[in-house]
């Protein structure tokens, strides 16, 4: 992450978190390529009962579930790295269009927070530093969120000795 620092540091923790995706690309083209053939023939069908609007009208539904998936792919673009040593933790997000913030704290300051409910485990991670707080990872389930607050306690516990 910061490759002009000259004094050699230990890493405690590398995280690179991104937003899983289940459908992979051939699956997407298999699922519109189903979708778009049962909507042409339904729609054909319809054309011959005198209900020609109707063919249109798949068409469409066909473009717009076409159009939500792209806009999906698009959105899992996006990433967040961790990176903690034993003097500094910085967290980076990258948007879905490149955008990027990046923030540096001392891991002796930082206060790592969890919010949890019964039903679905660990719900949100925080980190904050100097009354600034940072939600981590918001994107994952609460599982990978539960695990992320662990090996981000552990390596702040061996930072902050």
């Amino acid at each position: 992450m910061n490759a002009s620092n000259p004094i050699p540091e230990t890493m405690l923790l590398y995280e690179r978190l991104s937003p899983h995706r289940s459908l992979s690309p051939k699956g997407f083209a298999i699922l519109m390529g189903i979708l778009g053939g049962a909507s042409f023939v339904l729609g054909i069908a319809f054309l011959l009962m005198g209900a020609w609007p109707v063919f249109g009208f798949l068409g469409l539904d066909v473009l717009l579930v076409y159009l939500a998936f792209r806009a999906n792919y698009r959105a899992a673009k996006a990433f967040e790295e961790i990176l903690v040593t034993r003097v500094r933790l910085v967290w980076r997000r990258v948007s879905s269009r490149g955008d990027a913030r990046e923030d540096i704290m001392n891991p002796r300051w930082v206060r790592l927070e969890t919010t949890s409910d019964e039903l679905s485990g660990v719900t949100r991670v925080t980190l904050t530093e100097r009354r600034v707080t940072r939600v981590i990872g918001a994107f994952l389930p609460p599982m990978h969120k539960e695990k992320l607050a662990k090996s981000l306690a552990s390596a702040l516990a061996t930072a902050k000795r």
